[in-house]
């Protein structure tokens, strides 16, 4: 496929259409042309529908849920969800069906996925001091939906160039589609992207009334958590270098006078009261004894952005029961906040909430 398309646009190159011969003097030539053409006009990039952008989050976000485990604690699913519809409300995407959703893992980390599914760990939450801090690690997840960063990022790719007569109904398609996805998601976004999720969720928290240095200070102490790892860790493994993120955010915060200040403490210790495990006592499902990977040589190095997806979903059902749970892989270089041991429920936890508690939680936290 990109062998056709390379050949029809040097062919655009080399002959431009405006003084192109008839026919080629070769006609072998002529009809290989020919057919490269006709294949390069039957491509497409993906077009993602609004509803198809929500069945595709909805699939990847169950992927994720069976990797971790979810918290089956429904007091605790309401509080975040209750933060999270505050800043939804007041963003870009209001009307996506937004979940918010606790993973069962001490691995510290956070997960976007298409069409509203934000996943934040059990893990992350004892790591998180107060309600402006949790504040700015949603937003910043709800920043990537909002932005479309894994859509963009799923159209781009030459891995999921379809047919002109396919489409997301296609199950085949869809399941592919749901591959890179869910690989995406798990390897975590680009300079580019992170940068923006930082700018556009520091905005949407101080616009609320949150102090807009929760997530700056969440990072910091996270980069304090991960100071003796040989390789990036969790959240702290996305581009770009923490120190530049930290020293944008902060410029950020002067420059555009987010002066808001509530923090929340008292109020996220009433519905939180997780601590999070010193890395070296993460727990971290692996494949055989030697590692993340099979077989008795030792795991490779990480790649940039973190290890495989293969190995990042691999522990669930049947496989989950061959698994081996062993300490801290971090000193070695492994990403142990994404491969952490989970829970085994991967049920969603059911919240509603009213516009009068929505209101009222407002309310009680002196928010806009």
């Amino acid at each position: 496929m990109r062998n056709l398309a390379v050949a029809c646009a040097a062919f655009a190159i080399l002959v431009p259409a405006a003084i192109a011969p008839a026919a080629p003097a070769d006609p072998q030539l002529g009809k290989i042309l020919r057919r490269a053409e006709k294949r390069a006009e039957q491509l497409q990039s993906l077009r993602v529908t609004e509803q198809e952008e929500v069945e595709l989050g909805a699939a990847v976000s169950e992927r994720i849920r069976v990797r971790y485990g979810v918290v089956q604690d429904a007091a605790v699913h309401k509080y975040v969800a209750l933060v999270g519809t505050l800043l939804v409300e007041n963003g870009p995407r209001p009307g996506l069906p937004w979940h918010f959703i606790v993973l069962d893992t001490d691995g510290v980390n956070a997960f976007a996925a298409p069409g509203g599914y934000i996943h934040v760990t059990r893990g992350a939450l004892g790591l998180i001091r107060n309600e402006a801090e949790l504040a700015g690690v949603l937003a910043h997840e709800i920043a990537h939906v909002t932005g479309k960063h894994t859509v963009e990022a799923i159209q781009k790719s030459n891995a999921i160039q379809i047919g002109a007569s396919e489409t997301l109904r296609d199950k085949e398609v869809f399941s592919r589609v749901v591959d890179k996805t869910a690989e995406i998601v798990m390897a975590g976004f680009g300079r580019s992207e992170e940068l923006e999720a930082d700018r556009e969720g520091a905005r949407l928290t101080a616009a609320i009334g949150y102090a807009p240095g929760g997530l700056t200070a969440c990072l910091a102490r996270l980069a304090e958590r991960n100071k003796e790892s040989i390789g990036k860790q969790g959240l702290y493994s996305s581009h770009p270098e923490m120190t530049e993120r930290l020293d944008r955010l902060g410029k950020q915060v002067a420059g555009e006078r987010l002066e808001a200040t509530i923090l929340l403490d008292d109020r996220y210790a009433r519905y939180i009261s997780y601590e999070a495990k010193p890395q070296s006592e993460v727990a971290a499902v692996v494949d055989g004894a030697a590692g993340l990977t099979s077989g008795s040589e030792p795991p490779p190095p990480p790649k940039k952005k973190g290890i495989g997806l293969s190995n990042l979903l691999r522990p669930s059902g049947s496989e989950r029961k061959s698994a081996e749970v062993t300490g801290s892989g971090a000193s070695r270089g492994v990403d142990t906040e994404r491969g952490a041991a989970g829970g085994s429920n991967p049920a969603l936890v059911a919240v509603r909430l009213t516009p009068d508690e929505v209101s009222a939680f407002r309310k009680e936290g002196n928010l806009k």
